[in-house]
């Protein structure tokens, strides 16, 4: 029963337990101490912050957000009256403590005290649950749902097939064939389905886990891997589609015109979803990740189907043959290093009002609120100036944690490494076409993916704060863009291998929904707050119930997708 509901007990020495949302706990204090004393927390999702002030440290409850840990202590003054931030050169400090998250547990009761001496402790009054077996009875769930689903999937495939051909033959009298296996990389396909769903998943809420959802600023988390990736893909694409046209004597003059076309679809499309609470014109929001994908697609279509070149010949020298996709790239790899050195030169030299030089923080309460209005830098300031402040994004993560102004994460500025971002997939799709043994092409897609990581790890001296660049999606900063590719160029790997060169698993499902992924994004934007799509039961405070929403919505889509492969329905820009 706690799987489902999460806790057992309604009433908790009269707290009401059934109040607690996802990840919260009660905080129960007491104190000992004779002299007047103050409360003071911070998680540590925002360590570079000051303590916020709680209250004076009589006997009293409230509540936390127990999925980070917290850090408490207790001042002998409460500065806040004063309009300050209470730190160890203004107060003095009574007592500290560290509670990790292997402490503090969702709906737990623990008990805060100070003693007479001095000293604090906390200690756990009421055990709380492990979130974690929600999402393993869920992900049990799901794959008894798929391996039904799949079943079922491929005996009703087989009979409409073997009854159409038997129809057909029938009619002709002719003997029923094979059809021919297609040469598509189905683990392409995969991919880019392995993307849209888990970017539905993570716009459906991700369960609660703050894992799944993006990082507030720098890091990594798994929401945060899907962007890029849809990117990277769209830049594999690009030079497959560019040597299709021309192979059968497009001009391309005339590729170029439907790049273009095709990006201001995009670009319309992504404004229009933008608008979908109201066309409030004075502060729709202008950028978006449709949008991204535009500019990215528009500079990189572009740039590649004006360099490529119509014929190649493998050359016969042993180091060119060894870095032919780089020759072949070498005009577009220098567009993409002055679009870097631009970016770089912008972020580290450009002067921004009242902000340090090179400042890459969120803002807001960061490194003890000297730089409140400063969030982003210079790339929040380019947004800014260019856009205005009321055609960004309202409502960033670092919002909630760092109490930081707007901000747009998928702004103009970071257009410039999302075409880097989609050059480098242009490069993985090069390596296929110049590389025909599936062999050649994993050896290339590693070396690409070790030397990417390393590149990347340098740049953020392989940590989550430290070094000159730290990887972080909201600015698309480099490393993140090298990481992430990285990450990309690994992932094709390892399904080319699996789905396309040994044929150990057919991609299901993920190979339809990749191939239908336009109508999947678009269609979970429009249809977010609508049954039977979306829906809400009770108090919806628990990650078991999140999650099931979350997984139901998802679910619906893949089966959609699947029913638009079954009628041989593929839509695309």
């Amino acid at each position: 029963m706690a799987v489902f509901v999460e806790y057992t007990e309604p009433v908790w020495r009269g707290m009401n337990m059934r109040d607690l949302k996802v990840d919260e706990a009660y905080i129960v204090v007491k104190s000992q101490y004779d002299e007047p004393a103050y409360l003071y927390s911070r998680s540590e999702e925002c360590y570079t912050c000051p303590y916020s002030y709680v209250k004076p440290m009589h006997n009293f409850m409230f509540k936390l957000n127990v999925a980070r840990g917290w850090e408490f202590k207790v001042y002998d003054r409460d500065a806040s009256d004063h309009g300050m931030l209470c730190n160890d050169t203004i107060c003095n400090s009574v007592c500290e403590l560290y509670a990790p998250t292997t402490l503090l547990q969702e709906f737990g009761v623990y008990n805060f005290t100070l003693r007479q001496n001095g000293s604090c402790e906390l200690v756990t009054d009421k055990t709380g649950v492990d979130v974690n077996l929600s999402l393993a009875s869920v992900c049990l769930l799901v794959t008894l749902v798929l391996a039904a689903i799949r079943m079922s999937w491929c005996a009703w495939r087989s009979y409409s097939f073997m009854s159409e051909a038997a129809v057909n033959a029938t009619a002709t009298n002719e003997t029923v064939t094979p059809v021919q296996p297609s040469k598509r990389m189905r683990s392409l396909d995969a991919f880019r389905g392995m993307a849209i769903v888990l970017m539905i998943f993570v716009n459906s809420g991700g369960g609660g886990y703050w894992w799944i959802e993006h990082a507030p600023w720098n890091g990594l988390h798994l929401a945060d891997v899907v962007f890029p990736s849809f990117l990277w893909i769209m830049g594999v694409c690009i030079p497959i589609s560019v040597k299709s046209q021309m192979a059968r004597g497009t001009p391309k003059a005339r590729i170029c015109r439907r790049i273009v076309w095709r990006s201001f679809k995009l670009f319309a499309i992504g404004v229009c979803l933008n608008s979908i609470n109201g066309p409030q014109m004075s502060n729709l929001r202008i950028m978006g990740v449709l949008q991204r994908f535009a500019v990215a697609y528009l500079v990189c279509g572009l740039v590649h189907t004006l360099f490529v070149q119509r014929d190649y010949l493998m050359p016969q020298i042993a180091w060119k043959r060894a870095l032919c996709d780089m020759i072949l790239l070498r005009a577009e790899f220098l567009v993409m290093l002055t679009l870097i050195a631009i970016y770089l030169a912008l972020i580290f030299g450009l002067p921004v009002p009242d902000c340090p030089s090179g400042y890459l923080g969120p803002g807001g309460k960061h490194h003890n609120a000297q730089y409140p209005n400063c969030t982003g830098g210079a790339n929040g300031y380019i947004d800014r100036v260019i856009l205005g402040n009321a055609h960004i994004y309202q409502h960033p993560t670092a919002k909630y944690v760092y109490g930081a102004q707007a901000f747009d994460p998928e702004g103009v500025f970071g257009c410039l490494l999302t075409v880097v971002q989609a050059f480098l997939g242009v490069l993985a799709g090069v390596i296929i076409l110049v590389h025909t043994a599936w062999s050649a092409r994993i050896q290339r897609w590693l070396y690409w993916s070790l030397g990417l990581a390393l590149l990347g790890g340098m740049l953020c001296f392989f940590s989550i704060e430290d070094g000159p660049i730290p990887i972080n999606k909201n600015l698309w900063s480099l490393s993140f863009v090298l990481v992430t590719s990285a990450l990309a160029f690994f992932m094709l790997t390892i399904l080319y291998y699996v789905i396309d060169v040994r044929r150990w698993w057919a991609g299901f499902p993920f190979v339809e929904s990749g191939m239908n992924a336009i109508v999947m994004y678009v269609g979970h934007t429009v249809m977010h707050k609508m049954l039977p799509w979306h829906w809400r039961i009770g108090p919806m405070n628990t990650h078991f119930i999140l999650l099931l929403e979350s997984t139901w919505n998802t679910l619906l889509w893949v089966a959609i997708a699947l029913y638009l492969d079954s009628v041989k329905f593929y839509y695309s820009l």
